[in-house]
Parts: C-alpha cells; structure tokens; sequence
C-alpha cells in the first residue's frame, strides 16, 4: 500500500468509525509507525480533511452547510496579513481560526469567526496593539486558516487568490 492509499485507508476508517480512533489503532491496522499515522493526518488536515484532534483520537468532524477547508498560509507584514485576510473575506469566506505549530505545545489554535472587512479591521487594529500576541509570529509567519466558504468553487477562488499574491506557504 502506498501513502496516498494508506490515506484514504485512514479516512474511510474515520468516516465508518462510531467512536475516536487513536493513532496507535491506525497505525497497527496499518501496519506503520504511529508517527506515519500523524504525520498522514497532518496531510489530510492540510489537503481539507476536517479531522478532529480528541484525547481519545482521530475524528471526522460534523459536517456544516458549505465547504470547510484548509489553507497553509504565509505573511511577514501587517499589511501581508490584511491582504491575506481580506482575500477571504472579499471572495465569500470566513476565516474561522488561525492555527501554529509549536515544538512544545503542538498545535496551537485560535478562534477568529471573520467573515467581513468590519471584522478584520477590527482584528488588525487589535493586532496593532499587541503584535507580539500574533500566533504566526512564533513560525516566521507561517500558519494554518480553516476556511468555511458556501461551497468548493468559492474555497478553490480564494486558493488561487492567494497563490497568485504569494500567501500560500509552499515547502521549498
């Protein structure tokens, strides 16, 4: 079984499962690593999985009208971040939370709920005055937004916005 298998392997499993499934549970059904399962799930979280860390593991989350996925994204500047932001937000989204990863803590993950240019005004004049309190701040910028637009085309719009403006972070 090759990874993009094993992927889908982890997904259908997670869509017929009635309860959590924790990494260890997948990987020995797997026949992989633990760390192998992780770092899959971390995959599919980037490729639009809504996949819920529990502490008793892996779940698929509810689903909600519209289209719910996930950007990795980059900005160095406040004006970056706004860009970035109004993007979203000018092409029918909300920009749910904002997520990090951190070597000690994990993933670090905060609510946003913007959904108009009101909120990320608002949301960039509170930045303004605590800038040290961005999360993107602990990872050179990089950082993860969940999405929720009213469907797919809108999600694959604000993809290609972004990218054309140099905000989705690309692993060199």
């Amino acid at each position: 079984m090759n990874a993009a298998q094993r992927r889908e392997c982890i997904l259908t499993r997670l869509n017929s499962a009635g309860a959590p499934l924790s990494a260890s549970t997948l990987a020995a059904e797997l026949g992989v690593s633990r760390q192998i399962v992780v770092g899959d799930v971390a995959l599919l979280r980037a490729g639009g999985a809504q996949i819920d860390a529990t502490p008793r593991g892996y779940q698929l989350h509810p689903a909600e009208k519209g289209y719910t996925g996930i950007l990795a994204c980059v900005h160095r500047t406040q004006e970056e971040m706004r860009r970035e932001l109004y993007t979203v937000v000018d092409q029918g989204g909300t920009v749910v939370d904002v997520a990090v990863e951190n070597s000690l803590y994990g993933e670090i993950r905060a609510t946003l709920n913007l959904c108009n240019r009101y909120d990320v005004d608002n949301f960039i004049r509170q930045a303004a005055d605590a800038p040290e309190s961005l999360l993107s701040r602990m990872t050179g910028g990089v950082h993860l937004h969940t999405l929720r637009c009213p469907d797919k085309d809108t999600f694959a719009r604000i993809r290609t916005a972004l990218e054309q403006q140099g905000l989705l972070y690309r692993k060199e």
